[in-house]
């Protein structure tokens, strides 16, 4: 395994796929979390709408992106003018998922960050206030330390479903696509050696592969989370 050239490129591809999409997933959904947790109308209805996604069949919600993604009559080539092969060009194909992954997880992340949020007390706010601290700093001394509980868990969770991720890709990218190797992550590559290829002992490799990277990351996050994640109250 270790000297197939096709196992370290899904290994590569499973770890960029990581880099894309869970820092950017996770300041996205802290944002809309703080939007939502903020003094406006119809909050209930823009809850849903955000968690709207999570709850629609993942192959409607891959048929729609597909369609928006579409090389020849694709709604974002429509407004841009363009002719780009989003999920069949090796330069976008890795992008494109990395942009449906974000979509269906904000809501999800958001909730969980929005519950952080609400526990946060509000005399914090107000003493700071006093003080004549601003909303950045505010941000960055009482909400982002006090949700960092919450946070961590929203980013382990996300972590392992993105070192994970086979079927977003699976439906997004055909197998036939020969941009299939620019974004073939590790249970993608488990599934056609065990199921296409008859190659069981190969996909079990792997599978154990992929348990000691999920590990290893693991690890790494609960060390570091020493430095940057604040139990006190």
């Amino acid at each position: 395994m270790f000297q197939n050239a096709e196992f370290w490129k899904a290994t590569w591809n499973t770890i960029l796929f990581c880099i894309l999409t869970v820092p950017v997933g996770l300041f996205i959904s802290l944002l809309v979390a703080m939007l939502l947790n903020a003094k406006i109308k119809f909050k209930g209805g823009f809850r849903t709408i955000f968690f709207l996604p999570l709850v629609c069949a993942p192959a409607a919600v891959t048929m729609v992106w597909r369609f928006i993604f579409n090389g020849e009559y694709g709604t974002l080539n429509q407004i841009f003018g363009s002719h780009i092969g989003w999920i069949t060009d090796p330069r976008f194909v890795m992008i494109s998922c990395a942009i449906v992954a974000i979509w269906s997880n904000i809501g999800y992340d958001a909730v969980l960050l929005l519950a952080g949020l609400q526990n946060i007390p509000k005399t914090l706010y107000e003493a700071n206030s006093i003080d004549g601290a601003g909303p950045v700093r505010q941000f960055f001394t009482i909400t982002l330390p006090m949700v960092s509980p919450t946070l961590f868990v929203v980013m382990i969770m996300r972590l392992m479903s993105s070192v994970k991720v086979y079927d977003l890709i699976y439906m997004m990218v055909e197998e036939t696509n020969p941009a299939i190797t620019s974004v073939q992550s590790l249970m993608y590559l488990f599934y056609r050696s065990s199921f296409v290829a008859g190659e069981r002992g190969y996909g079990s490799a792997i599978v154990l592969w992929t348990v000691l990277l999920i590990g290893l990351v693991t690890v790494i996050q609960f060390y570091g989370q020493k430095k940057w994640v604040n139990y006190d109250v």
